[in-house]
């Protein structure tokens, strides 16, 4: 059953390179990225893992938790992981799920038959503090992801949940925002100090409220 946005994030424990994790336990009061990958000594993922683990101060720094998971078993990962480090410059200094029994990949819905008969694609999960996922992507597993539009996600999705704003499109940290449209002017007049532009009267933006 896929897993929609607003769903609960559903809970597991698995076994990973940094242990027994239980999924609700380790995010505590984290937003947490769960992503998984097609398979160990893959090239793809090879690159993809060792950016995760070179940039993961990022992560750090938003309060952000990373899971990666694979359907190979634990041994697999530690090998791989030397492999990483070594063509990467950076190993993984996060857990990685060793789920060969595609128990968890089968719970997240990340066996797509038609692109992978058995191996995971690309997918990825943020979950908030709230432990309900917040964004889902899906990629073939021919494609790496771009973890500079993560990072960019992340900050929309941490903006939007403190302030009734959106963001628009190409929107980095720092840009305008849209200011909701439930908001009248004069609400939004106090609750946006540094005022807003009227573009069009559903279209009103506001400097970024917490910078």
């Amino acid at each position: 059953m896929a897993i929609r946005l607003g769903d609960e994030a559903p809970d597991f424990t698995a076994e990973s390179t940094k242990g027994t994790i239980n999924l609700h336990e380790y995010l505590g009061g984290s937003w947490g990225l769960l992503f998984s990958h097609p398979a160990d000594f893959t090239p793809v993922c090879t690159t993809e893992l060792g950016a995760f683990a070179r940039r993961k101060a990022e992560f750090d720094r938003r309060g952000v938790k990373l899971i990666g998971l694979s359907v190979d078993p634990l041994d697999s990962h530690e090998k791989w992981i030397q492999d990483i480090e070594e063509t990467q410059g950076a190993a993984p200094d996060y857990p990685i799920i060793a789920d060969a029994d595609h128990r968890v990949a089968e719970l997240y819905d990340m066996i797509h038959p038609n692109e992978l008969a058995t191996l995971t694609v690309r997918t990825v999960f943020v979950i908030g503090p709230d432990k309900l996922v917040k964004l889902s992507l899906t990629y073939p597993a021919s494609t790496g992801r771009s973890v500079d539009e993560i990072l960019r996600v992340l900050d929309s999705l941490q903006l939007t949940a403190d302030y009734s704003v959106s963001t628009p499109v190409e929107w980095h940290d720092g840009d305008d925002v849209i200011i909701g449209g439930a908001i009248s002017d004069d609400e939004a007049k106090e609750r946006f100090p540094k005022g807003f532009t009227t573009i069009k009267p559903y279209l009103r933006v506001t400097p970024q409220p917490n910078r």
